[in-house]
């Protein structure tokens, strides 16, 4: 079942959410708000999607990229769930990059995010696990993890001025491409 995404102003996407304690994540009903989760990110053609996007206050993550239209030429990486989700320790290095939220629809900003980090974090079934993920992933990762601790990417901008629509960010990109051609 498909759950109605949040948008920004939501109180519930500023506050840091509650972590999943045992007797949530042994309940079965558990199972199906994650499955909910994913089918929601799939019907929005999200990469990613944190319980709070859709008005639960709970510390839990999925995530999976796949070709589609928000995100032609990304990394593919597989689906996964995750609650509890922390970063244990971070790249120095960062790269800047576009980034988009389901919370925010329509828009786009550049945003620096540490290249590599290592995770820890619990599957949905309770089992414990420490990652290291990089790139495209570790972006979503550190996306996501905001979320779940109140933050959204426009928070992360150095400078707002890039923050864009996504109808002209694709007019931009047409013109330049024409552009491009043309010589």
């Amino acid at each position: 079942m498909k759950l109605p995404i949040v948008k920004i102003g939501f109180p519930g996407l500023r506050r840091s959410c509650k972590p999943v304690e045992e007797a949530v994540w042994k309940n079965p009903k558990f199972a199906g708000f994650i499955k909910s989760m994913v089918q929601t990110m799939y019907g929005a053609q999200g990469v990613g999607l944190a319980a709070n996007q859709v008005g639960v206050d709970l510390r839990a993550i999925v995530l999976e990229c796949r070709a589609s239209k928000r995100y032609p030429g990304s990394p593919h990486f597989p689906l996964q769930a995750y609650v509890n989700p922390r970063v244990v320790s971070a790249s120095k290095k960062m790269d800047v990059d576009w980034e988009g939220c389901l919370s925010i629809p329509g828009y786009r900003g550049l945003v620096p995010r540490h290249q590599s980090l290592v995770v820890e974090a619990q599957r949905p079934d309770g089992t414990k696990l420490r990652r290291r993920v990089s790139g495209f992933e570790a972006r979503v990762f550190q996306h996501e993890i905001d979320h779940i601790n109140g933050f959204v990417y426009i928070d992360r901008m150095p400078d707002m001025k890039t923050l864009m629509h996504e109808g002209e960010m694709t007019r931009l990109a047409q013109a330049a491409q024409k552009k491009t051609k043309s010589r």
